[in-house]
């Protein structure tokens, strides 16, 4: 196949390059400013440019791109450049794949903020409708600008992802730190689930609804067996070989890091049910082999 790719350069965007080109696809990277490299184009998201040619050319687009949600503080310019970064990126590539004579199928992302903040113990599933919260309006409006490509009638899959986990970068990155010094802390009380996924379990599941035209709409990128934070704060100081014995009291969490520590303390209980009953196979599929992966 054909994939175009923004966001390419990142911490998911980088390895699902190399994966996808691994299964013999053409991947082309949407790169801002030069694109000196004969697999890049360039693009400018903000502007609402891209090469509609090469749109119309490819089999799939994937959207990826969009500013770091787990900055902080987050003020009201950051709350503003993480909607307007995604907004724009989206929109630009759902107009342009909508103008293609026949629309390439868009993988767009999403997170599993679409659900809200927290929702306890319920399973959640693609079925189950959207929740209240800065990042679930985000995530919402995220996916409301693939309209475009919807109405052209488009494959569209909406990429939920769930945290991804690798020691390289993101979260676990920043965890591991406190945890490797005997830091290591539960949130609150512990009970919260904390759906994650391994970041080549990731790539492989967006790999796989690139190449299964069955798969459209909602897509939870999340493993099957979400640990609650007492068990992942557990299960990663086990795994880095040091005591864990602290907790960070909820009103503590609250006080230093105000409406982010909301997504800390919340419950979000992911189910892949689009992805298992597709076929796709799981090589993480509990909290203990995703961090034998991360760590490796």
């Amino acid at each position: 196949m054909r994939v175009v790719i923004g966001g390419a350069s990142g911490f998911l965007g980088a390895p699902l390059v190399s994966a996808l080109r691994d299964a013999g696809h053409d991947v082309t990277r949407l790169v801002r400013g030069d694109a000196a490299d004969a697999d890049a184009s360039p693009w400018d998201p903000a502007a609402g440019e891209v090469d509609e040619a090469l749109i119309a050319d490819a089999d799939v687009v994937v959207n990826l791109s969009g500013a770091p949600i787990s900055q902080w503080p987050r003020t009201g310019r950051r709350a503003e450049e993480i909607l307007r970064s995604r907004l724009g990126a989206t929109t630009t590539l759902a107009r342009a794949v909508a103008h293609a004579p026949t629309p390439p199928a868009f993988l767009s992302g999403s997170g599993m903020s679409w659900y809200g903040v927290d929702r306890g113990a319920r399973v959640l599933t693609e079925e189950d409708g959207p929740g209240d919260g800065f990042l679930a309006e985000v995530s919402q409006a995220w996916e409301t600008a693939t309209t475009p490509a919807v109405e052209a009638g488009a494959r569209v899959v909406y990429l939920r992802t769930s945290m991804v986990l690798d020691a390289s970068g993101g979260a676990l990155k920043l965890m591991k730190v406190p945890f490797s010094f005997g830091f290591g802390a539960r949130l609150g009380s512990g009970r919260q689930y904390f759906s994650c996924i391994s970041r080549r379990d990731w790539v492989q599941a967006v790999c796989f609804a690139a190449e299964h035209d069955e798969i459209s709409g909602p897509l939870n990128l999340a493993a099957p067996n979400p640990p609650t934070n007492a068990e992942f704060t557990r299960a990663l100081a086990r795994a880095l070989g040091r005591p864990a014995a602290l907790t960070a009291p909820s009103f503590a969490i609250r006080a230093a890091l105000g409406g982010i520590a909301e997504d800390l303390l919340g419950s979000l209980r992911l189910e892949p049910r689009r992805l298992t009953e597709s076929g796709f196979s799981f090589a993480d599929r509990d909290v203990d082999a995703i961090l034998a992966t991360a760590l490796a």
